[in-house]
């Protein structure tokens, strides 16, 4: 009888021992939980803040006359234009975008001031590259007022020099190239030894971020063309594929789609407004632990007439549009 007390006893005296240590094991697992969701919370906002998307617009060729030149459909540009700049304003989450060249057809200070009141309809920052038809040779509209005029109607565009660079967001940078050769009248374009210089050391500044590089006459050719090739463009990408880290290159100038990849360096052409296939690009980069993805997407105007005679007016329509990886397309860089 005595026994049966005591074990009972016994039982009584630990039951509250082991009440408080399944009370505290659950309040350690919960405070972990806690800890370890909010860790994922934190982690998932510092992969979303680390994407970027921007915008690439080429060769707008805006104009006030009403005539369209050969292939180019520059009477209808301010058409075309408008519409481009509805799609981008439609288009979410943009960090910036970037005209890469020949933003109007003449080089006078009527046109630029002309094109700029439809760009000021943006709802994200934009920034250019000189084309070779934004300079005049020996004229008024210089590249230094060309600048200035900009700058006035852009408040994200306070740049002095037609080569310059910004960090869109962090880890990233955009360097803007002048590969326009402003002394005589050519197509061709070059760039001179002080920017390449300069280049370099934004470079070096910049081996672990993604780098986005802008121009407009191209480093690497869509198709070979003598009179509109980079003249100097083996030692420009010399210098671009030294380095290690993920860089893409965006050009314009040929009116082309052509996308191609060299290890770390993926080189994009893209296709002009006023000539076919009259479109514009949308570029997302997800940059993930070990490799960074390119998500291309090529954008085509919704003037769907202007498209269709613009089509009739070159002589190879695949040519200029690329295939369809040129198009679109997902490319990994490792990092």
């Amino acid at each position: 009888m005595s026994r049966r007390v005591n074990r009972r006893v016994r039982q009584k005296l630990h039951k509250p021992k082991e009440k408080k240590e399944s009370m505290l094991s659950r309040a350690i697992s919960g405070m972990f939980t806690i800890i370890l969701a909010g860790i994922m919370v934190y982690g998932l906002q510092c992969y979303s803040a680390s994407d970027l998307r921007f915008v690439q617009v080429s060769d707008a060729h805006f104009s006030t006359r009403n005539v369209n030149t050969s292939f180019k459909l520059t009477a209808e540009s301010p058409k075309i234009l408008d519409d481009v700049i509805e799609q981008i304003n439609e288009t979410p989450d943009v960090n910036f975008v970037m005209f890469s060249g020949d933003l109007i057809d003449k080089p006078f200070e009527k046109e630029l001031q002309a094109f700029l009141p439809h760009v000021e309809s943006l709802k994200y920052p934009w920034y250019m590259a000189f084309g070779n038809h934004d300079v005049c040779v020996g004229g008024y509209l210089t590249k230094s007022l060309y600048l200035d005029i900009v700058s006035k109607h852009n408040e994200n565009f306070k740049f002095k020099k037609p080569y310059y660079s910004f960090v869109p967001r962090k880890g990233y940078k955009v360097i803007v190239l002048d590969t326009i050769i402003d002394t005589r009248i050519t197509s061709n374009g070059n760039i001179y030894p002080e920017e390449l210089k300069w280049l370099k050391e934004e470079l070096d500044k910049s081996k672990k971020d993604i780098v986005l590089i802008f121009m407009h006459v191209p480093i690497v050719e869509p198709f070979p063309s003598e009179g509109h090739r980079l003249l100097n463009a083996g030692e420009v990408q010399a210098i671009i594929e030294q380095y290690k880290n993920p860089i893409g290159v965006f050009q314009g100038h040929y009116h082309a789609s052509k996308i191609r990849q060299k290890g770390n360096v993926l080189y994009v052409n893209s296709p002009s407004l006023v000539s076919y296939p009259n479109a514009f690009r949308v570029v997302t980069i997800k940059n993930e632990r070990k490799k960074v993805i390119f998500e291309i997407q090529q954008k085509n105007t919704r003037e769907s007439n202007v498209r269709a005679l613009a089509k009739m007016m070159v002589f190879s329509a695949k040519l200029y549009s690329g295939d369809e990886e040129d198009q679109n397309g997902v490319y990994e860089i490792k990092k």
